[in-house]
């Protein structure tokens, strides 16, 4: 837990005051009500407001509290600490709830007859279950799924790219879901969800045609990031991302064609897997870039991801056959090499951060991490995008001449550059992408890589648009060479650094050969388990 205190006398919150906070935070999780009338001062000025409005006296918020309930299970993260007066001081303290998503506590505490109490308190609550900047359209649940089976009980946000019997894809965009017809046939990605016991909670956002890894949306607006707010919440899986961060759904079902699975989870403190190229059916999903697109899921923690990949990648469609494992069947060795091309890539608080975690590994073991080269990180973004522009032009490029205005300029900006390329530009950029993926593929065959998921925390919301440009250059410098190469590929949030908006997590990325998918999961969560334990 971060605690702050600028200017206070002595540098740190009193004693016997945070005593008398603790106490409260435990009699609120025990739902212990003499106790909490106990830490709030008696009298008609005493104050609590909330979403809800605001309750005036000692004796209205004792009638509220023994309607309420108890409160989610939560943790106290970051407390900030102000004197304001002798005897008076304000406190604001930052909650995370284990069933996801933040919130805040104002209260201001008095000295009274030597004891501590709330004079004044307001409560932001995490976020609410429907945010149109999150949702297009939700339920509870929006389809039921399957009523036993190993996903029972888990939420699915889906991102609006894939096709859901009876609705139509929207492609984060207004004039497209204007034009889309309702689909007549759900998503196999989708099905194997519902099949499992999981329910469809709602269809969450993207970034317009999934063209973007900001998560900024020019017509819905931008999903808050449930783990920094006021920060970008990372694309272009914006939507799933934000639901799972914020509490609203227990997995993100996504797509990853540059890193939109894998910047958001990092943003948001995530679990995000990118999965083996082709190893999840992509029928009924709006494509952008075919060579690239692949499936992913977003979870809050590894377990649920697990289970998710267990059941996903081991089915074949057939219940009278077994489950089969594949390439995932055995484990991954517990060998990890960093792409020295990589470390000039990563912001310094990043970077310091990451080298403790290698040097964690390298006291359980030696021999753990070695170092390896994938070349100049420009010679793989460069045929990237080249390849991706011309594909995403010949799959979007009839309709964007027809709504010239339609879409948000940077978007628009992407698409003009991407309706350039030529067949020759085409056909060079593919040549140059051959030996590079063979390149990944065999730094793979006897390890696996280990690097930050993205430079750094994410960026404000308000940061300017060159900025932006600049985070998006150098994060696509570091999620595009798996892509090239098809490769499955895990953001696990280990990392936390310093950042304008307060500590922000970062991801830690593992790649590892195809079709070990299920098995780079459980070496995720080795990894974490490791570098938890004390």
């Amino acid at each position: 837990m971060t605690e702050t205190s600028p200017g206070a006398p002595g540098g740190g919150i009193p004693a016997d005051l945070r005593d008398a906070f603790d106490a409260y935070e435990r009699a609120i999780m025990a739902n212990d009500l003499d106790a909490l009338d106990a830490s709030f001062a008696p009298g008609d000025g005493t104050l609590r407001g909330d979403s809800a409005g605001l309750l005036v006296g000692h004796d209205a918020i004792q009638a509220f509290r023994g309607m309420r309930g108890g409160v989610p299970s939560r943790v106290i993260e970051r407390i900030e600490y102000r004197p304001l007066a002798p005897d008076v001081a304000l406190l604001v303290s930052v909650s995370r709830f284990s069933g996801g998503g933040t919130g805040l506590q104002t209260q201001v505490w008095q000295r009274i007859d030597d004891r501590w109490l709330i004079t004044a308190a307001h409560v932001t609550p995490r976020a609410q279950p429907f945010d149109r900047s999150v949702w297009r359209t939700v339920g509870d649940p929006l389809w039921q799924g399957a009523w036993d089976g190993p996903l029972a009980g888990l939420s699915v946000a889906v991102k609006d790219l894939f096709a859901i019997k009876g609705y139509r894809i929207g492609a984060g965009n207004p004039a497209f879901l204007d034009d889309a017809r309702p689909e007549t046939t759900t998503a196999p990605a989708v099905s194997d969800l519902l099949r499992g016991g999981a329910s469809l909670r709602g269809i969450a956002r993207t970034d317009e045609f999934a063209y973007s890894i900001a998560g900024d949306n020019a017509h819905y607006g931008t999903p808050p990031n449930g783990a920094l707010p006021g920060a970008l919440p990372g694309g272009s899986s914006s939507g799933p991302a934000s639901a799972v961060a914020t509490g609203q759904a227990d997995v993100g079902l996504a797509t990853d064609t540059a890193g939109s699975v894998r910047v958001p989870a990092s943003y948001q403190g995530l679990w995000g897997l990118r999965t083996t190229h082709g190893l999840v059916p992509r029928q009924g999903l709006l494509p952008l870039a075919q060579s690239f697109d692949t499936v992913g899921w977003l979870t809050r923690d590894g377990e649920t991801l697990q289970r998710v990949a267990d059941w996903c990648l081991s089915y074949d469609g057939s219940p009278s056959t077994d489950r089969a494992y594949g390439a995932s069947e055995s484990d991954l060795p517990w060998r990890f090499a960093v792409p020295a091309e990589v470390r000039a890539s990563i912001e310094p608080e990043t970077l310091a951060e990451f080298d403790r975690v290698l040097d964690r590994l390298r006291n359980e073991d030696a021999e753990a991490v070695a170092s390896v080269s994938l070349g100049d990180l420009d010679d793989y973004l460069a045929p990237f995008r080249t390849v991706q522009g011309a594909e995403a032009w010949r799959n979007n490029g009839d309709w964007l001449r027809a709504h010239p205005d339609a879409v948000g300029a940077a978007v628009a900006e992407r698409f003009r550059a991407a309706s350039e390329v030529t067949a020759e530009d085409e056909a060079s950029a593919r040549a140059a992408l051959a030996p590079l993926r063979e390149r990944m593929r065999s730094l793979v065959a006897e390890t696996v890589l280990i690097l930050p998921t993205v430079p750094g925390p994410a960026p404000m919301r308000t940061s300017e648009s060159g900025r932006i440009d600049v985070v998006r250059r150098e994060t696509l410098r570091m999620t595009t060479p798996a892509a090239i190469a098809r490769l499955p590929s895990i953001s696990i949030p280990l990392l936390t650094v310093p950042s304008a908006l307060g500590p922000a997590p970062v991801g830690v990325c593992l790649i590892a050969p195809a079709g070990t998918d299920i098995a780079l999961v459980r070496l995720a969560r080795r990894l974490a388990d490791t570098l938890e334990t004390p």
